[in-house]
């Protein structure tokens, strides 16, 4: 029982550990969790607030000594997050209090630069212009991941290039294919994934500059009398945009959300990609296929009440984040439906479920790292599994190679008939097939046992890995 001096250390203990990540172990642990949780998020508004004043400085609407002292003052670990929490339940957004926790430290210690914090500014840019610093650093940390993924499917391409395996759809066993081909359909997409994000980070992350109705007035009656549309629009949004990196807008945003509805589909596509190698890892995982295992690490995949069992883990956590993901990102497409300057409730619903979409992807793609890199391949159960249905699995072959003779219809009957047979009677289709008097004649147990060999039977697979992997033109 928790005595009555210990409860204010654990209720303390349980704010600074509001959410953890119990419930969304594939982020727990992960760098993308620290990139983007409250405390960075503080640290990229405090960001945001400090290179605003910089940039008014560079415009020479501040002192630069007041710049340079909210700049020391903006550090998140001066301000209670916890506090600023619970304060913007009375504002609906974390900015006011931030403002007025910041301007505190500046008080202390520069008070002549305290007139300057927020000068001209408004809660959206503040917090936009964060938000857009957070995603700019999980992006990087993902993009980063994502290429290490890439390299290992591409060694596990060139790797098993011809290693041959049964080809599945809708659940069953369709024609051969190899397991190159599928590592680097896995590559493609994790490829166009990065891409995606790439070009986001090269311009797709804006500064927010609107003041309180996206005009920019405050920003212009501060700058002096004499100011003019080019300073503001010019000059002080370039050096806004030059302090943090971000990209210049063409029209302030508040209303117009197309950065984060992309920022989103973005993260859905990756985590989609990411999502479809853990299913399939997961299929050719199972115990009656065993054509893949994830990496064997002490005590990982165990069992609370199994003792023989060692659970794919990384492909589930992957799996896990590639379900949510979408769904969050659709919340952010939702978001465009804005009404007037700024929305009552559209804009707020847009970060939580921001923030997920970064996390989620984030300790996907770091996951992946691992899975990928460590995936045990096993040939040996491929070709096995290959036999399973007696040769039937090239059974499109041999229609097409009696087709000139028999005419495409009656070759496919044929073959639809010849298999059903071999099903039942569990023969092999070659054996069934050497037994027909319309196949008499026409091909000898030799070539059909040749025709029906799976290994024959890829098409062009190996030319289409080598030209996923830049070996061709």
């Amino acid at each position: 029982m928790t005595t009555a001096h210990e409860r204010p250390a654990l209720a303390q203990a349980l704010d600074a550990h509001l959410d953890a990540g119990l419930l969304s172990p594939v982020r727990a642990g992960t760098p993308v969790e620290a990139a983007v949780g409250d405390a960075a998020w503080l640290q990229a508004m405090l960001d945001a607030e400090a290179a605003l004043a910089r940039a008014q400085a560079r415009c020479g609407t501040v002192p630069a000594a007041a710049a340079a002292a909210i700049t020391a003052a903006a550090r998140a670990e001066r301000l209670d997050v916890r506090q600023l929490a619970l304060a913007a339940r009375e504002t609906a957004n974390p900015v006011v209090g931030l403002i007025k926790a910041l301007t505190a430290v500046v008080a202390a210690e520069a008070p002549e630069a305290v007139e300057y914090v927020h000068r001209g500014s408004t809660s959206q840019d503040v917090f936009d212009t964060g938000a857009m610093l957070v995603a700019a650093r999980a992006l990087r940390l993902i993009v980063a991941d994502l290429r290490t993924v890439a390299d290992s499917l591409a060694v596990l391409a060139a790797e098993h290039r011809d290693t041959v395996m049964a080809g599945r759809t809708l659940a069953l066993h369709a024609v051969p294919t190899t397991f190159g081909l599928k590592a680097a359909g896995w590559r493609q997409l994790v490829l166009e994934a990065a891409e995606r994000l790439e070009r986001i980070l090269a311009g797709g992350l804006l500064v927010s500059l609107g003041g309180a109705a996206g005009t920019l007035a405050g920003y212009l009656q501060y700058a002096g009398e004499d100011a003019g549309s080019q300073e503001v629009l010019g000059d002080l949004v370039t050096a806004f945009a030059a302090e943090t990196g971000l990209a210049v807008p063409v029209l302030p945003w508040h209303a117009l959300r197309t950065p984060i509805a992309d920022l989103g589909a973005a993260l859905a596509h990756t985590a989609g990609a990411l999502g479809k190698i853990a299913a399939d890892v997961l299929v050719l995982t199972r115990t009656e296929t065993g054509e893949v295992a994830e990496p064997t690490v002490a005590g990982r995949g165990a069992s609370s009440a199994m003792p023989h069992k060692r659970n794919p883990v990384l492909a589930t956590l992957i799996r896990s984040a590639a379900l949510q993901v979408p769904a969050l990102a659709a919340v952010l497409a939702q978001c465009l439906i804005t009404e007037d300057e700024r929305s009552a409730g559209g804009w707020h619903a847009e970060w939580q479920p921001l923030r997920e979409c970064l996390r989620l992807t984030g300790g996907a793609a770091h996951t992946a790292v691992e899975l990928v890199g460590g995936l045990a391949v096993h040939p040996e159960r491929m070709r096995a599994n290959l036999t399973a249905t007696g040769g039937q699995i090239a059974s499109e072959r041999v229609s097409a190679a009696l087709a000139p003779h028999l005419g495409k219809a009656a070759a496919k009957d044929l073959l639809t008939r010849a298999s059903l047979t071999a099903a039942e009677t569990s023969r092999p289709l070659a054996e069934v097939l050497a037994e027909l008097p319309e196949v008499r004649g026409l091909l000898t147990p030799r070539q059909l046992a040749d025709l029906l060999d799976p290994a024959g039977y890829t098409g062009v697979a190996g030319a289409l890995v080598d030209r996923a992997l830049g070996r061709t033109a």
